[in-house]
């Protein structure tokens, strides 16, 4: 059981957290000046030692290089001893397990240096092994360069070592890379340690430089996942290491973990200026909950058109002059890297208004295969009786491809320019004698569609059968026919807000819900981890979460995911919105 170590914030498997010495630390952190070392088993029998709160105990261990083989390692792992002052266990991949300490060592760290399979593998398997409300602890291999990454894998508490080893070697360590000090003409940082003429810079000053550094990058670390911005920043820091680089990928082939860990919605904008963007949990979600959930509930031609700097889309001028050739006659998706395609219901659901991209005017391969794999799959599972491809010529790329995979043709209305006036007539032209639908069935399609979208794949139409839309999209509400409110459109999102008779509507429908079982009291404000009693395993941070125990009935929005509400003795699990005793 975590006593003395909380997770705070997440930024997908990255985490502010609280190491809860006498002085507090905020995590990701250097270590240095809180840990005493019990020491190794290998050489002498070690006495548990009595400890205190002010520094953070790693308990007698026998530490095991990468590569041991996992039936020696368990022959040879020592029993953890039970303590009651803030402590933390050496473990290796193979031996890691929840041994009731506040963090974990893991053991081997030096080895995976440079190795980016290796350190995937460990990290992952390492983190989901211990109890998600400790720290993780990795020794001997921070630098200023590869600290973020280290961080976005997982990884909370730190040291000095390696950075110092470094800096007695005679290399200065800069976020994007390190130099030899023997080749500086000057001092590119302005730090204290650098208020100096590089000739009277030495290896002792170098030390003190590294330090330094180091300290500010895990700074801005903790900002970068405060704001949800950690992966933009790493997709360009990680580059000036091969290894870094890699690893980053390969965490992305590891979308389970990084899936449970990763926010359903947040207010930070994604930066796509990589197609390593096209990789991230977010934009994988929403390509997957577009193919799979979504439906169609227009009986219209389908319209693809271009995205647009400006977001939500209708709010552009572009967009604008689209409508008003459409006149809703057809129904509009949105073709956009790196999103997707983003049907006209989901404009506003996180990312499709959360992103900004690189617009050089040419798209790269890896850009037209994502957008075109998603096309093809939303036209597979939606029926229409048209496609009119109102694109530029760069777009067709990818509607070319599709029309051969799926031996249909597409209609093209672009002359020039989409917004020109022959442009804008040929769509208008083709869409004549569509029939247009009404604001009703906008609005309901649009309430319908986000339920899929939120919930579950027909969620619109198990949960809201015969019902009334009042007030202005994109602030619309959802009342039953008797005129009890249901759910609150939240703009800034794009999701459904449920109130108490929704969420009940959300249980008696024949769907999954994302239901946590808690103990017996009445929750005001949250819900903590020790109070709950079991939670679904789909639960993700930003979900909405009904709550159910002897005393109560309440809906609210998750903080942590399902499995971490389960395991986590420390931390607000979720945020409560309503609540009705029983």
């Amino acid at each position: 059981m975590t006593e003395y170590f909380e997770v705070i914030d997440r930024d997908g498997a990255a985490r502010i957290g609280d190491l809860r010495l006498a002085a507090s630390i905020t995590t990701p952190a250097l270590v240095d000046d809180v840990l005493a070392d019990a020491g190794s088993l290998w050489t002498t029998d070690r006495q548990v030692p009595e400890g205190d709160e002010e520094t953070l105990t790693v308990l007698p261990y026998r530490g095991f290089p990468a590569g041991t083989p996992g039936e020696v390692q368990t022959a040879f792992d020592p029993a953890v001893p039970d303590v009651e002052y803030p402590s933390a266990a050496v473990v290796s991949p193979e031996t890691a397990a929840d041994h009731g300490t506040d963090a974990y060592v893991l053991s081997g760290g030096p080895g995976l240096v440079g190795h980016s399979e290796a350190f995937v593998e460990a990290i992952v398997e390492t983190r989901e092994s211990i109890p998600p409300d400790a720290g993780l602890y990795l020794p001997g291999v921070a630098t200023p360069g590869n600290v973020a990454t280290l961080a976005y894998a997982g990884v909370d508490l730190f040291d000095t070592d390696r950075a110092v080893v470094r800096g007695t070697q005679g290399w200065y360590l800069t976020r994007d890379g390190e130099y030899r000090l023997d080749d500086l003409e000057e001092l590119p940082c302005s730090c204290p340690a650098c208020q100096q003429d590089v000739d009277e810079f030495d290896r002792e000053d170098c030390v003190e430089h590294n330090e330094n550094v180091l300290e500010a990058e895990i700074r801005t670390v903790r900002n970068r996942i405060r704001d949800g911005r950690l992966r933009d920043y790493i997709e360009g820091q990680a580059r000036h290491e091969q290894w870094l680089t890699a690893t980053v990928r390969r965490l992305d082939d590891e979308y389970a973990y990084l899936e449970q860990r990763t926010p359903l919605l947040r207010k930070a904008e994604i930066t796509a200026s990589t197609d390593d963007t096209l990789r991230r949990v977010e934009i994988q979600r929403f390509a997957e909950r577009v193919t799979d959930r979504y439906r169609n509930r227009f009986d219209a031609p389908l319209v693809l058109v271009p995205c647009s700097a400006t977001k939500p889309y209708s709010e552009s001028q572009s967009h604008g002059q689209f409508r008003e050739a459409i006149n809703y006659r057809g129904h509009v998706a949105s073709m956009t890297s790196p999103i997707g395609v983003v049907p006209q219901e989901l404009e506003l659901t996180y990312p499709a208004q959360h992103y900004d991209t690189v617009v050089t005017g040419r798209w790269s391969e890896t850009e037209i295969e994502f957008v075109a794999d998603i096309l093809e799959a939303y036209l597979a599972a939606n029926d229409y009786p048209r496609v009119i491809a109102h694109v530029p010529a760069d777009y067709q790329a990818i509607t070319e491809r599709v029309e051969d995979r799926l031996d249909v043709e597409f209609e093209y209305t672009v002359a020039d320019h989409p917004t020109t006036d022959e442009s804008l007539a040929n769509l208008s032209e083709a869409l004549a004698g569509e029939p247009k639908y009404r604001k009703r069935e906008r609005q309901h399609n649009v309430i319908r569609a986000i339920a899929d979208y939120q919930f579950g794949a027909g969620a619109g139409d198990e949960l809201f059968g015969e019902f009334t839309v009042e007030s202005r999209y994109p602030k619309l509400r959802v009342r039953d026919g008797e005129g009890e409110q249901l759910a609150a459109m939240v703009p800034e999102y794009g999701v459904l807000a449920l109130t108490l008779a929704g969420a009940r509507q959300w249980v008696d429908a024949d769907l999954p819900t994302k239901r946590v079982e808690i103990d017996d009291f009445v929750p005001h404000g949250s819900v903590l981890a020790p109070g709950i009693v079991d939670a679904d395993e789909s639960i993700r941070v930003g979900d909405e979460v009904i709550f159910e125990g002897p005393s109560a009935f309440a809906i609210g929005r998750a903080n942590m995911s399902g499995p971490e509400m389960v395991a986590s003795s420390r931390g607000i699990a979720s945020e409560v919105r309503h609540v009705e005793e029983k």
